[in-house]
């Protein structure tokens, strides 16, 4: 099969388009034929040697995909080959085929393309399970999502308002604005122009933000913490902006909030954490209910641009240089 290869550390062009032997079918495990993956910021960390999550070397790097099933190991009893899926993989996303346990594999209906479906196993599966199982968002309230032009913010963007929140997003370009309004957001700041503290102190009569969704970090974190409201809620999703925040308690204290970590990957069961029985119901009753509001057309995934496999340095590139709305998806059959 065909797969980009890491052997060594130094972002894309570090990696190559190789062929290379299929993984082994294992027990307990699904082989999925791979329709389509999402190039991410992730990955990008990933291939520098730069994520939280250092994988040895050789790499195939790609935690997102959707496709067919094509082969099922010993113990299988949720998915048959012919089944339509979605997956999360810790590593090895960027090829024609992946071997993946069936505890991370999820049915996908026919009204789902694979190119949306493969937006679905983090960035979605990750909005929701921060804004729904961690922040408990309750309808009416204010939520201010980030860098919300990207994959993971417009993800939140969507699944806050399907869950009745009222939407202020920020953005850096007039065109972002625009596509941010698409997708759902009640208001929209370009923070280049306007002071964005204020304006969302404006739009919530002075209390602030109830619930902050932030993949920026850095200066952006620490302005969120003063315009949050009081029970507020902030979810540091990422460090795009290049800082890791560190979080002063006495604001904590006095501003009675909440700072809330979301781990996707605790609930795929990578690293130590094996997924346990009931967390296995609620994912699946999790993408379940995104699929439903997907094909309510309260969700639509955003696909910036489509590219076969063999042109991922463009993709990731195009991450890097922060020109994505959405998602870039790349197609190993192709």
């Amino acid at each position: 099969m065909k797969a980009v290869v890491c052997r060594q550390y130094g972002g894309p062009d570090s990696a190559r388009l190789e062929e290379i032997a299929p993984p082994a079918i294992r027990p307990g495990s699904v082989r999925v034929q791979v329709q389509a993956c999402s190039a991410s910021f992730a990955s990008l960390l990933v291939m520098e040697g730069k994520h939280q999550n250092r994988a040895p070397l050789p790499l195939i790097p790609g935690t997102e995909v959707a496709g067919v099933v094509t082969e099922t190991g010993e113990g299988v009893t949720q998915f048959q080959a012919g089944d339509r899926v979605i997956a999360g993989v810790q590593s090895g996303g960027y090829a024609q085929e992946v071997v993946v346990p069936q505890q991370t594999v999820f049915h996908m209906p026919e009204q789902v393309s694979h190119d949306s479906g493969a937006h679905f196993p983090t960035i979605y599966g990750t909005a929701y399970g921060a804004l729904q199982w961690r922040a408990n968002l309750m309808p009416g309230e204010f939520v201010l999502v980030h860098g919300a032009a990207g994959g993971s913010g417009l993800a939140a963007v969507e699944i806050a308002k399907a869950l009745g929140g009222t939407v202020i997003a920020t953005v850096g370009s007039q065109a972002k604005e625009s596509i941010v309004r698409q997708h759902g957001a009640d208001h929209v700041i370009n923070y280049r122009d306007t002071d964005w503290r204020d304006a969302v102190l404006g739009l919530t009569g002075g209390r602030g933000a109830d619930v902050i969704y932030d993949p920026v970090g850095g200066d952006t974190f620490d302005t969120s913490l003063r315009c949050i409201a009081p029970d507020g809620r902030i979810i540091p999703m990422g460090f795009a902006g290049g800082r890791i925040p560190t979080v002063p308690a006495n604001i904590v204290l006095v501003k009675n909030i909440s700072v809330i970590g979301v781990y996707w990957g605790y609930y795929f069961g990578w690293g130590r954490h094996p997924v346990a029985p009931a967390n296995d119901a609620r994912l699946r009753a999790a993408y379940a209910q995104l699929f439903d509001w997907t094909i309510q057309g309260k969700l639509k995934p955003r696909t910036h641009a489509t590219l076969p496999l063999s042109e991922f340095k463009t993709a990731l590139r195009m991450i890097a240089n922060r020109e994505v709305m959405g998602r870039v998806i790349m197609k190993p059959q192709e």
